[in-house]
């Protein structure tokens, strides 16, 4: 008797969780602004006034992208350069860290150098290669030392404060 019941049990408790997933994920229950499944897992971003799922990427959240607005002849705009950045582990002191990836996206096939950010009053605890990225003065921070990203490259580095710094082009050249 106790394996038939143990058997019906684990069967019983298989579907209920089968039709749960399913539900979950097909959309059956609903929340105001999305798939419930997806508000569950948290793999929504805002970005403007669209929201965007982000199945494949949750560390790193971007800091908003603006379409160019080209003008005949010009090659690059700082809309070519995005900047992601979200938390990673702390520190063994427990102060935040926090991984900031810079690409260039140029779909003309420039490469873009220097590259200032609007940075506050940016400061780590943790060293960087100044030579990747530095503050020059306060809310102008230079990347890659001022040299060229190449189309399609990625720039990478971790810092350490207690808050996430809100990092923004405020100016590019084109290479």
């Amino acid at each position: 008797m106790n394996r038939r019941f143990l058997l019906v049990l684990s069967s019983f408790s298989f579907a209920v969780l089968f039709l749960f997933l399913v539900a979950l994920f097909s959309g059956q229950g609903k929340i105001s602004g999305g798939s419930f499944g997806l508000k569950l897992l948290g793999l929504r971003i805002k970005q403007g006034n669209n929201t965007v799922p982000m199945l494949h990427r949750k560390l790193l959240h971007g800091t908003g992208m603006e379409e160019p607005n080209r003008i005949w002849g010009e090659k690059c705009t700082k809309a070519d350069i995005v900047i992601n950045q979200g938390p990673t582990a702390p520190l063994p002191s427990g102060i935040p860290t926090y991984t900031v990836e810079i690409l260039n996206v140029c779909v003309t096939g420039c490469d873009i150098s220097g590259i200032h950010l609007n940075c506050g009053w940016f400061s780590s605890a943790r060293l960087i290669n100044p030579k990747i990225f530095k503050r020059l003065r306060y809310n102008d921070c230079l990347v890659n030392d001022g040299k060229p990203l190449v189309n399609g490259g990625t720039l990478s580095f971790q810092y350490a404060n207690t808050f996430l710094y809100p990092l923004s082009v405020s100016r590019v050249t084109c290479s």
